[in-house]
């Protein structure tokens, strides 16, 4: 038997990952959306390296 063509091996890796991604749709229908906004805390910021904790001390001209 002679190897697979690059052709061919494409092919199934994106016929792997369409069908992965549908996957993916049919469960996040599936899933019950929670109500309410969806507003990141102080908190989640501040984790992100979004807020800092003090206020920066004000930089010197020379």
């Amino acid at each position: 038997m002679g190897k697979k063509g690059t052709s061919v091996l494409k092919r199934q890796r994106e016929l792997k990952k369409a069908e992965k991604a549908a996957l993916k749709r049919e469960r996040r229908v599936d899933e019950p959306r929670s109500e309410g906004p969806q507003i990141a805390s102080h908190d989640d910021l501040r984790g992100y390296g979004l807020v800092e904790d003090e206020e920066p001390a004000p930089r010197e001209r020379r």
